[in-house]
């Protein structure tokens, strides 16, 4: 097992949830309870920008244009925020439509998931917004990435499947193995393949583009696992929002590390800007996660 060192920096206001790396080499996160988005240059200060404290910020990206892409999942909009903390607002066409995930696409927009409608969106750089329903109206996709085959795939949290949809809006749909799963987080990883967490089931999944599918169950499989993401040390990395701990599979072996502080509650992970591992920990912190020398 790979030793590392996990340290812990607090964040004023409630409830980091997922972060990113900037094109400004900092980290960007959501504040989901506070309604802000933060800003974290490893070894500095956080800083805030304020946004209405309802609107519930929740994922975060870098988008083509080199500005931080968010979706504001309680009042249906996507937020656009420059490094310079310029903030524009976009309403989505559909009210109530829940936006979640969302990431940049081959085609230099950026698509996210509308986990109360049912439906795939994609919205330029300039703003305007397109949305594709899919075959299941209460699938409630979830986390969203760009695969390597020119596709957006995506969770369906409550159909227990993984979705891909091409850039003119069709929709492929691939169900799981194991029964009620819930997938929710999902990322592209250096095999091509695309790897996701099963948050109710306790296990890791690969999806092959061609549409084959693997699981690996964690340790523990109450740990209820959240989001996960390329690490620079090619395994994959993934967070345990019941279990308090962050994780790595790596040849299908999985490591656990115990994060300090009970009952953090970590969320969204990323590769940080100084080559460590970052997590979002709802409690109110941001960790950082490295091997230990």
């Amino acid at each position: 097992m790979t030793r590392v060192r996990i340290e812990e920096y607090p964040v004023a206001g409630g409830g980091p949830y997922a972060l990113t790396t900037g094109p400004d080499h900092a980290l960007w996160f959501t504040m989901v309870h506070s309604g802000r988005i933060g800003r974290l240059v490893p070894g500095g200060e956080p800083g805030y920008h304020q946004l209405d404290p309802e609107c519930g910020p929740t994922v975060i990206t870098t988008g083509p244009d080199g500005a931080l892409w968010f979706t504001e999942y309680q009042a249906h909009r996507i937020g656009r925020i420059t490094t310079d903390g310029v903030v524009t607002e976009f309403p989505l066409p559909t009210p109530g439509c829940g936006p979640f995930g969302i990431a940049a696409g081959p085609d230099g927009a950026l698509w996210f998931t509308e986990t109360a409608a049912g439906r795939i969106g994609r919205i330029t750089v300039d703003g305007a917004v397109t949305e594709y329903p899919l075959p299941d109206p209460g699938a409630f996709p979830s986390a969203i990435t760009a695969g390597t085959d020119g596709g957006m795939w995506f969770t369906l949290n409550k159909a227990n499947a993984i979705g891909r949809i091409d850039l003119t809006g069709t929709v492929t749909v691939h169900p799981l193995p194991t029964p009620a799963a819930a997938p929710v987080g999902i990322t592209t990883g250096r095999d091509g393949a695309l790897w996701f967490v099963e948050i109710a089931a306790g296990q890791l999944g690969r999806i092959t583009v061609d549409g084959a599918v693997t699981e690996y169950p964690l340790p523990d499989r109450g740990g209820r696992p959240h989001a996960i993401t390329p690490g620079a040390d090619g395994a994959l990395w993934f967070t345990e929002w019941g279990g308090n701990r962050v994780g790595t599979i790596a040849d299908g072996v999985i490591d656990l590390h115990d994060l300090p502080t009970p009952g953090a509650e970590p969320h969204g992970i990323a590769l940080g800007p100084d080559g460590a591992l970052w997590t979002a920990l709802e409690n109110g912190a941001l960790a950082r996660v490295a091997p230990e020398r």
